[in-house]
């Protein structure tokens, strides 16, 4: 079997475990998103989808953001991984949004990508799922799974985007980075059972 009719059957078994999916982090603006996206580093979805509705109500946008301290915005935040170094980044990108961009988030991958906080996979999620622009973003579950399937080497996730940019679709891109993660948290895990994990098993039968 080719790499190609590898793609096309994760593709197809993907569409029936999941026609319809939700934005795994909960948001009401591309400002919203971003922030979430940024926390969720190291941290659960679940998580942060528990620690951003106070965070919002207090800091919903980025002028309010960036008048609260460092120590404000880490208290807010303190349960998740990393809060120094985010409520830090949170500040700053505040205060980069109103002076660069009006408080308006942008639009472009390498204006994202100049924000504190902001690496490629965050503004691939934003550009995708804030502004539907085609981006694949690579989160351990798909750089796991691509491997897994043998749909690139694994080397590291750049190496990842790229070939998956190049088996599936550019119209795919958008729903189907969500649903290879849905379908990593609850049949493929990193650690446990994988016994459900049929994808696998129809791509290497012999197994």
């Amino acid at each position: 079997m080719t790499k190609k009719q590898r793609a096309a059957i994760v593709m197809e078994e993907l569409e029936k475990l999941y026609p319809v999916l939700p934005i795994p982090l909960d948001h009401r603006d591309p400002f919203t998103l971003l922030v979430a996206v940024a926390l969720s580093a190291q941290t659960t979805d679940k998580k942060v989808n528990q620690i951003t509705p106070k965070l919002f109500e207090v800091a919903g946008d980025p002028f309010r953001m960036k008048e609260l301290e460092v120590d404000e915005i880490k208290y807010l935040i303190k349960e998740i991984g990393l809060s120094n170094t985010k409520a830090r980044n949170l500040k700053r990108m505040a205060e980069l949004l109103v002076e660069r961009h009006d408080g308006i988030v942008p639009q472009t991958f390498e204006e994202l990508e100049a924000l504190p906080g902001v690496g490629h996979k965050t503004a691939s999620v934003v550009m995708s799922q804030a502004f539907g622009v085609p981006a694949f973003p690579v989160d351990t579950h798909i750089h796991r799974l691509m491997t897994q399937w043998k749909l690139t080497s694994g080397k590291n996730v750049v190496q990842t985007e790229a070939d998956a940019k190049k088996l599936f679709p550019k119209s795919s891109w958008n729903k189907l980075h969500l649903q290879i993660i849905y379908y990593g948290r609850q049949y493929s895990p990193a650690r446990g059972k994988r016994e459900n994990d049929h994808i696998t098993a129809l791509l290497f039968p012999e197994k």
